[in-house]
């Protein structure tokens, strides 16, 4: 089972508390939110799930059998674990296809000594990596737009193209910052539709960051709420939009106490 743990996690800044005692499980292969208001902590959750950041405390961030919290970066990445960015992070003067390419090396078969000789194993390693990433462009309606610099595209689809290059590392987890941001009605709609597909379609695990709600409650699966770094409510859509917590963090006191009053 490749299932994320993160027990009693707790990260400061200074004397900030940016996650307090944060606990969950992700199970394998679900889409799972991970929601909040902002500065809720959920960005410093990810940099602690991807060794950018670690805790100050906390008894375990394990995926599956191995305990990330010695590991850096790198090596994370290695084990599956591929994330996009809250703010978009692409080459600006590579093309669409060269960003995705950058996520290539880990999967190479071709050895240094193979580029170096120019041998065959090297052309054909060169020509699948290709064809791979034109094949990730493609589904995420790109591959038009394969030669062109990365910073010409629309901000959605430069958010499309975050998660073209995470999945050329071939992940088990994929983990999403707002990926709708910047998005119109549609655009969410259709990013909706690629999470579950690629779920589905690559048996993936999907930690999603959004503060979209239309694609939160249409994708997600189960629902982890942070506010102020602490947990308020975790459950499914249905019964954390009911939560007075969660009414209460993104709508006020005020108003979570009169929408209680009014419900039936």
């Amino acid at each position: 089972m490749s299932e994320l743990v993160l027990k009693n996690v707790t990260k400061r800044f200074g004397g900030l508390r940016a996650v307090g005692d944060v606990s969950f499980t992700v199970p394998e292969q679900s889409i799972f939110g991970l929601i909040g208001p902002n500065g809720a902590g959920k960005t410093t959750v990810f940099n602690l799930i991807t060794g950018v950041y670690k805790p100050d405390a906390g008894s375990a961030i394990r995926f599956g059998e191995t305990d990330l919290l010695p590991l850096k970066p790198p090596m994370i990445a290695r084990l599956g674990i591929a994330r996009t960015f809250q703010n978009i992070r692409l080459f600006g003067q590579l093309s669409v296809i060269e960003n995705v390419l950058v996520a290539s090396e880990k999967n190479r078969k071709a050895h240094l000594g193979a580029a170096l000789l120019r041998l065959p194993i090297f052309y054909r390693d060169e020509s699948e990596t290709y064809d791979k990433a034109l094949e990730l462009l493609r589904i995420f309606d790109l591959h038009k737009m394969a030669d062109e610099t990365s910073t010409s595209l629309s901000y959605g689809n430069q958010r499309r193209l975050e998660i073209a290059r995470a999945m050329m590392l071939k992940p088990k987890m994929l983990l999403l910052d707002e990926p709708a941001a910047g998005m119109n009605y549609g655009e969410a709609e259709g990013l909706k539709k690629q999470i579950h597909w690629l779920r589905d379609e690559f048996k993936l695990t999907v930690v999603l960051v959004e503060h979209n709600m239309q694609v939160v409650m249409g994708v997600c699966e189960e629902l982890h709420v942070l506010d102020h770094g602490e947990t308020i409510a975790h459950g499914t859509p249905e019964h954390v939009k009911k939560d007075p917590k969660v009414l209460a963090a993104y709508l006020g006191e005020e108003a979570s106490e009169s929408t209680t009053e009014a419900a039936p």
